[in-house]
């Protein structure tokens, strides 16, 4: 592992190259903004800010990739390119590792050994799926032969978050691109530049222009021209419940277009007094919370425990946020880094001057300032919170933790459920029975039961309620971009 000295001179040494990348070309715009480091508080680069001309420019550009290009090559050829691309990740995996570290303030730990590593997997899996996955042939009468294929969509519009800057991205283009889509990506205003570089090592991999465009700006500009745009076929996108709520207001204001949605969560963490292990139960707990500064969609924000263990667990997860390294997050022992921004930095301080109001803080909730930047917030922990409380209810996006009692079983499931989310849980026995009772009973899309946030490329991720619809990773993910065609075919 590198030292701090050594990250800083390599990010130093770095090119930010902020301008949108359509139909294979750098392309600037007369607008732009700046892109601000959290973990240094100047100035990355100029952001173009693309419009509705340049998004115009982006499918078109998309659109002819996908009649010409890319959905005609066989599907060894695009198994190729994306097993290429996949290859250059990892070939450029300390430079894309910075870019996000830069842009999000991420821990560069975490980004070398799993953002990184992890895309270029996920990209490789579903390179395999594509000469893999094929079409059914229905029982039909005698005379008769249906063939029923699953063919692209077409274009496909991705906005993607700013908390797994590439990684998300990759989510999405992995399953688009291997189904023979051509995509418009629109990266998070705050975490572009790793985005940016994936285009270009797109075309390096041999993806024709146009395959793949990344334009640039603010939500409720440039992810409105992708919402509205009459040539999209199809939505994808990561982020908040409110602005999934827009694309689904665009998708019927434009061309009825799909959406998938990966929103919001408050996910519920409930650990009973019969866990065979509560000090790793404890380790897990704030790992489900303050991994990657809180900022995880599913980050298990509520704890629920058993009132009879609620003192002791509470002293147990407080021990082990207290040996968190809040740090710069270049520095290879820094375990939480700085939050996106000053804006989510100063929300997130608002949710705790609230939440201290209502429930007892017990631990950290102070914003401090390391090396100029002031996006730092401690590893916050509240008890005794009120189920009526913002901090109970809301998605904060932060590391904040309210922990929650139960006397019973039913009590537990009841809190848990009450949540206008619906996208993962973590239940904590050694009761087999109650593993699988409370499981079933939970409404979430992933319920993890002895270990908090299970995830896996082949298995699907996606949630319900105002969580959203559909599903990110898997072979399931596969039909959000393909649509089934049947050939029906009568012979004598």
């Amino acid at each position: 592992m590198k030292t701090r000295d050594k990250w800083e001179k390599a990010a130093s040494s770095l090119s930010f190259d902020g301008r949108a990348v359509i139909n294979g070309a750098r392309v600037a715009t007369e607008k732009t903004s700046e892109d601000i480091s959290p973990v240094t508080a100047k100035s990355l680069a100029d952001v173009s800010e693309c419009g509705e001309r340049e998004v115009d420019q982006a499918v078109a550009s998309s659109r002819a990739a996908f009649e010409n290009g890319w959905s005609r090559m066989s599907p060894g050829a695009r198994k190729g390119a994306l097993h290429k691309l996949s290859e250059l990740i990892l070939a450029n995996a300390d430079e894309l590792a910075l870019l996000d570290v830069l842009d999000m303030g991420k821990p560069i730990s975490d980004a070398t050994t799993i953002d990184i590593p992890g895309s270029a997997a996920i990209l490789n899996f579903y390179a395999e799926a594509i000469d893999k996955v094929s079409g059914e042939i229905p029982v039909t009468d005698p005379g008769n032969v249906a063939l029923v294929r699953r063919v692209p969509l077409g274009v496909v519009g991705a906005v993607v978050p700013w908390n797994y800057p590439l990684e998300m991205a990759i989510w999405k283009l992995g399953p688009a691109l291997a189904a023979g889509n051509s995509v418009v990506l629109k990266p998070a205003e705050q975490s572009p530049l790793s985005s940016l570089r994936l285009a270009e090592l797109a075309l390096e991999a041999g993806l024709p222009e146009g395959t793949l465009n990344v334009v640039t700006g603010q939500g409720e500009t440039t992810g409105a021209a992708v919402g509205l745009h009459p040539d999209i076929d199809v939505l994808t996108f990561t982020g908040s419940t409110q602005v999934g709520k827009y694309f689904m207001k665009y998708s019927g204001e434009s061309n009825m277009k799909q959406v998938w949605l990966e929103c919001g969560g408050k996910s519920p963490n409930l650990v009973f007094a019969d866990t065979a292990n509560l000090e790793e139960a404890a380790e897990f707990a704030a790992r489900a919370i303050f991994f990657n500064q809180g900022e995880v969609c599913s980050a298990n924000s509520r704890l629920l425990v058993e009132k009879s263990i609620v003192e002791q667990f509470t002293e147990l997860v407080i021990n082990q946020a207290k040996k968190i390294k809040l740090g710069n997050p270049l520095d290879p022992t820094t375990t939480m880094g700085p939050l996106v921004d000053r804006n989510q930095t100063g929300r997130v301080a608002e949710f705790i001057a609230s939440g201290s109001d209502s429930a007892k803080l017990a631990h950290g909730g102070s914003r401090l300032t390391i090396d100029g930047s002031d996006c730092y917030i401690e590893p916050t922990v509240f008890t005794n919170v009120p189920l009526q409380s913002s901090i109970a209810n809301d998605e904060i996006f932060g590391p904040v933790l309210s922990i929650l009692s139960f006397e019973t079983e039913a009590e537990a499931i009841s809190i848990a459920n009450n949540s206008i989310y619906g996208l993962a849980a973590s239940v904590w026995t050694s009761n087999l029975s109650r593993a699988h009772r409370v499981s079933d009973a939970l409404h979430a899309g992933t319920v993890s039961v002895n270990t908090v946030d299970a995830l896996g490329m082949n298995i699907p991720f996606g949630g319900f309620k105002q969580s959203g619809f559909g599903r990110d990773l898997s072979l399931h993910a596969l039909e959000k971009f393909t649509g089934l065609k049947t050939t029906w075919i009568r012979y004598e």
